[in-house]
């Protein structure tokens, strides 16, 4: 295990949390390890890592990435990691807003309604 692993590990686990991290090791099998291994020191291990910006910045733009790209299946993941990167629901709107405006709107439509469902879940009280 490289030391960019173990960074990437601990930063992984720091914005996901540990639950999250958990079931994705349970659910690891020999074939994707590789790639975990490539997200887990690259994006975790350096980008997510590095404090140029600050983790609620990241979201923020991991977020407006997600939804202008079309790769929604991975916003829930991120919004609910918000409640450790200290993005609050009214940066995650305004990181939306600029999809609408930069990427479209049915985007950031379907960013926005997977964004309430999961605050939802979240008992969070938009």
């Amino acid at each position: 295990m490289s030391d960019r692993f173990k960074v990437g590990q601990a930063t992984r686990r720091s914005v996901l949390g540990d639950m999250h991290v958990d079931r994705a090791e349970a659910d690891q099998s020999s074939f994707d390890v590789p790639f975990q291994t490539l997200i887990t020191e690259g994006a975790w291990g350096t980008l997510w890592s590095d404090d140029t910006i600050s983790k609620r910045e990241r979201s923020m733009l991991t977020l407006s990435l997600l939804a202008a790209t079309g790769n929604f299946e991975e916003i829930p993941m991120h919004i609910r990691a918000t409640a450790n990167t200290g993005a609050s629901p009214e940066d995650v709107m305004q990181a939306f807003l600029h999809v609408a405006v930069y990427a479209g709107v049915p985007k950031a439509n379907h960013a926005i309604k997977l964004a309430k469902q999961t605050y939802a879940e979240m008992g969070v009280t938009l």
